[in-house]
């Protein structure tokens, strides 16, 4: 009798991946096309070469840390911790992205982007070695690493290519065209991913999966010495003024602080979200029917290359990036709050669907409007300010879900988009009130060329 809800709920959720692919598809022949028409002329061959050399490294450092994101938990269990004892070095990693986080967006303005680039391989292969030992203390000392290679991650790598982006004199119209791609690729990449680390766990246990993204972490390392430029923030100053330079340029101007803080709610929310989304599905579901976790997966993960193809589409309709961080906060603000309001399988999951395209429609706008708003001399510092509210958030979710309701911490989510709403209304004003006066069309002198 098992048998046939289970069958009815996978084909169901095939039947939700086959219709999103076909969606996505669509989507991006449709950006691709508009694009023959607007920036496309100014696609260079050097600005492809720089790109797909970005992309590349970009591909393969998130398909390393893919690779170890579903088996984290698992190895660990398998190692005879309790629950207890996992949430500890959870907590750990999280700490330490946030603790280091102020620092090392320093180091990379003063001493370089590429060479923190590079400590994020040397950091992420130390952190992998570490899953090989059963041991408490290294394993937490590999949670450790691993934060501060978090750290870089999300920080380093855009810095140095937006820097990289600019000495070359590229479009800067091109840089959304190069997050929506990295947007759109980690989706692929992850899927891809999930694949591999599922085959090779089966094969050969629960650690494989950190030793193929240890090989992929030493290729991509080695890629970036061997093929990338160093680029710096302000090099003659020492570390401590480069910290507290940031500082004074979000003083200076208040848009910054305030892109900042709508980064850590939204994102904060998202990866709540990756905490809570099995637990909400499963509260809809006879527990004794399980669901297909991989297919779901791969939903999600497709949903983001809709919502990266739909970005591209949007800008080459005219949206402006406010305008398109606006929509998207108020519909990742009401999907979440459908798991609040039901427990409805279905409808739970068409909301989190919603919710994963307009994670694909934040990262390329969010990363475009920090390449446009952040000071080049302070970018990687003032980047990695803003990781500590956001870990700071999910440290207070994980210490206390286990007391909270599900209700109870997607209303926590939607009250932090809501938040974000509110801040991007006052960041939106502040870019309107520093604008200069457009001029009228008929008042404008006629000319003959």
């Amino acid at each position: 009798m098992v048998v046939q809800p289970m069958n009815l709920m996978y084909s169901f959720f095939i039947g939700v991946f086959v219709l999103l692919v076909v969606i996505c598809i669509a989507l991006r022949f449709k950006g691709n096309e508009s694009l023959k028409f607007s920036n496309a002329s100014l696609i260079t061959t050097d600005f492809k070469a720089f790109q797909t050399n970005y992309l590349m490294v970009y591909y393969i450092v998130m398909a390393a840390d893919w690779l170890q994101g579903p088996y984290v938990y698992a190895l660990y269990k398998d190692y005879g911790f309790e629950k207890e004892d996992i949430a500890i070095l959870f907590i750990g990693g999280f700490l330490s992205s946030m603790v280091f986080g102020t620092v090392v967006g320093s180091l990379a303005d003063k001493y370089g982007r590429k060479l923190l680039c590079v400590g994020f391989g040397i950091f992420y292969s130390i952190s992998c070695l570490t899953k090989l030992k059963n041991n408490f203390g290294i394993l937490l000392l590999g949670r450790i690493l691993s934060g501060i290679a978090t750290s870089l991650l999300f920080s380093s790598f855009d810095s140095w290519m937006i820097a990289e982006h600019n000495s070359k004199g590229f479009a800067p119209e091109l840089l959304s065209h190069t997050f929506s791609l990295a947007t759109f690729g980690n989706a692929v990449v992850a899927i891809a991913a999930g694949i591999v680390a599922s085959i090779v766990a089966d094969t050969f246990g629960y650690v494989a999966p950190f030793m193929v993204s240890l090989v992929l972490l030493i290729v991509a390392t080695l890629i970036v010495q061997s093929s990338w430029k160093e680029n710096y923030g302000n090099s003659s100053i020492d570390v401590k003024d480069t910290f507290w330079n940031a500082v004074n340029d979000m003083r200076k101007d208040v848009k910054i602080p305030l892109l900042g803080f709508i980064q850590s709610l939204f994102e904060a929310a998202m990866y709540t979200f990756v905490f809570m989304w099995t637990p909400a599905l499963e509260a809809g579901i006879d527990r004794e029917v399980p669901l297909p976790f991989g297919v779901i997966f791969a939903c999600f993960m497709v949903s983001i290359m809709i919502g990266s193809s739909f970005f591209s589409f949007l800008l080459n309709q005219g949206k402006s990036l406010q305008q398109i961080a606006s929509t998207l906060l108020w519909v990742a603000m009401f999907s979440l709050l459908v798991p609040v309001l039901t427990t409805n399988v279905y409808l739970t999951t068409a909301s989190f669907l919603v919710f994963e395209i307009c994670c694909g429609l934040y990262f390329p706008c969010m990363g475009t409007l920090k390449a446009k708003y952040i000071p080049e001399q302070t970018r990687a510092a003032i980047m990695n300010f803003f990781r500590v509210p956001l870990n700071f958030f999910v440290v207070v979710v994980l210490v206390k879900v286990g007391d909270l309701s599900n209700s109870i911490v997607f209303v926590m989510c939607c009250a932090w988009l809501l938040i974000g709403i509110f801040l991007l209304s006052i960041f939106n004003a502040k870019v309107a009130k520093d604008q200069p006066p457009i001029i009228a069309v008929d008042r404008l002198p006629v000319t003959t060329h």
